[in-house]
């Protein structure tokens, strides 16, 4: 078979992912709040791009209301003007002259400029009340109060976090760098409720510092402020509290030390652990419940932000569900066409023609991007509505197992386009505010071959059952499988118990001690009083 060479042309289609559409696709998956952001930088970068509400107002002047406006006093023509008459051209070059330094003044004048113009008091101390330092915000440069651009905000303290306040501290307590940069790494390691993590081996590592100054700079951070901060566990926090109140004896270290008996309420053992009596122990675990255990949480952290609905949903007239876009998370832009026709005009060189050409197509791809952004929310906000319909009417025992390709297949999407509309998108219903990925959940088959369940709606039945539960009849979890299966719920015993822990419920032997202990504080609160108050015979 002989080798050869030709040329030939094939047609063939292809999706080729362009800087624009790569941009359009991350719109989608922007919060509200990202979604300003972004739009905030385009309107600062692209000058043909303005915000629809930008048009001054009827009656209202132009936007430069605060400067030098010429039509309002910067030049009168007619004469015996008063006070706002303009200068004559003559003064006004004169006033725009350099008159030079005060000693060649005083040199072309031949005497002293005391002797010239002498100031009177008023003057006097007009100008010594300039030379003083500026006292307040506006004589920085803040503005006046009646300035429109006047900020309120500038004047609020930022909010001290636990970091910086630890920062300060350690400022003080240290003197030499390498033990302030050990404090320092050890501080950024703190989480927001002020524990370190367990185990500091690799931090001597990454520092090339040795194990004993990771641990000498420690217990100096383990005395700053607020009592218990730096602790790796819950048991070294609280006797770090103690040693503050001068409490921790060896009973109390042995209390400390057996933390697990004191959360499983076995006081018998405490008591014997300890060596002490009713009374004292009583004393103890009081003391214990009146320290702080997550030190850190005093202080702030990352300022969380309003949780602000993208669509809204309400009922109908006609006894459906309305679905409408929440319009003030939607940035309005425009496209200043008339502002790009005068500039085409008078642009001569090839550089400046390509910019705003570029300025032109990125501007109209914006507003494009932002319209198709929320036609898109909107249509898979309406298809979530009409599939969880029973939902929205009966609640969240009626929510239907529902996944991505549902919804992608109902509205002729793809599943990825559906799980960036929904990721960091809020829902306001007549139930409350919902992520949009909350309405997607996992399917529990049915145990009579019927419809299967949604996992929200079976965690939802699950909680009802343990909150109807008496105290003395606690339901484990294969009791829990065995009422779920009579509902028609398959469901394994894992999985009861998978669930159970998510929504942060003990285990049913946790459970029976908790309800019995509150039950027996009851009787004998109500013994207690009978008794303070004994029926008349």
């Amino acid at each position: 078979m002989a080798l050869s060479q030709r040329l030939e042309f094939r047609q063939s289609q292809s999706l080729v992912m362009t800087p624009q559409l790569m941009q359009a696709i991350k719109l989608l998956q922007l919060s509200n709040l990202d979604l300003t952001t972004f739009v905030e930088e385009e309107l600062e970068r692209n000058p043909l791009l303005e915000r629809a509400n930008d048009e001054p107002a009827a009656g209202e002047g132009p936007a430069e209301t605060g400067q030098f406006n010429d039509s309002d006093g910067g030049h009168n023509d007619e004469p015996g003007g008063g006070p706002g008459e303009a200068f004559e051209p003559g003064q006004e070059e004169w006033m725009s002259k350099d008159l030079g330094t005060r000693a060649e003044i005083e040199q072309t004048l031949d005497t002293g400029l005391d002797n010239v113009f002498s100031e009177e008091p008023a003057e006097a101390a007009a100008r010594n009340a300039q030379d003083a330092a500026p006292t307040t915000y506006t004589e920085w440069g803040g503005g006046a109060s009646g300035d429109e651009d006047y900020n309120l905000e500038a004047f609020v303290a930022a909010e001290t976090t636990l970091g910086d306040h630890l920062a300060e501290q350690l400022s003080v307590a240290f003197t030499g760098a390498a033990q302030r940069m050990i404090g320092q790494y050890l501080i950024d390691l703190v989480d927001e409720a002020g524990y370190l993590p367990p185990d500091l081996g690799q931090a001597a590592e990454r520092l090339g510092a040795s194990q004993q100054d990771v641990e000498n700079v420690l217990a100096v951070l383990q005395k700053f402020d607020p009592p218990g901060v730096c602790a790796r566990n819950l048991s070294e926090c609280l006797a770090i509290q103690l040693r503050e109140l001068d409490r921790y004896d060896p009973a109390m270290q042995a209390l400390v030390e057996h933390l697990d008996l004191l959360a499983k309420r076995d006081v018998a053992a405490l008591r014997k652990v300890c060596g002490v009596d009713d009374e004292d122990i009583a004393d103890m675990i009081g003391e214990i419940r009146r320290l702080n255990p997550k030190p850190g949480m005093k202080f702030g952290s990352a300022r969380l932000q309003t949780m602000v609905p993208d669509v809204y949903v309400r009922p109908g007239p006609d006894g459906g569900w309305h679905v409408e876009l929440n319009s003030d998370t939607l940035p309005r832009v425009l496209v200043n066409q008339t502002y790009y026709s005068q500039l085409s005009k008078k642009i001569g060189k090839d550089g400046d023609k390509s910019y705003f050409t570029d300025a032109l197509q990125n501007a109209t791809w914006l507003v494009r991007a932002l319209d198709q952004r929320a036609r898109t929310i909107l249509k898979v906000a309406t298809e979530i509505v009409r599939q969880q319909d029973g939902f929205f009417t009966h609640g969240v025992a009626h929510l239907r197992p529902l996944n991505l390709k549902a919804v992608a297949d109902a509205i002729q999407m793809h599943e990825s386009t559906v799980s960036r509309v929904t990721a960091n998108k809020y829902m306001a219903t007549n139930r409350g505010t919902f992520e949009l990925k909350y309405f997607f959940t996992a399917s529990i088959a049915s145990a009579d071959g019927g419809e299967a369940h949604s996992a929200e709606a079976v965690r939802h039945h699950i909680k009802q059952l343990i909150d109807a539960e008496a105290p003395s009849a606690i339901l484990s979890d294969d009791t829990i499988v065995e009422r779920l299966r009579g509902s028609g719920i398959d469901i394994a015993r894992r999985t009861v118990a998978k669930y159970r822990e998510a929504m942060r419920i003990p285990s049913s032997v946790q459970r029976r001690r908790d309800k019995q202990s509150a039950l027996g504080n009851v009787l004998s609160t109500a013994m207690a009083d009978r008794s303070r108050n004994p029926e008349p015979a």
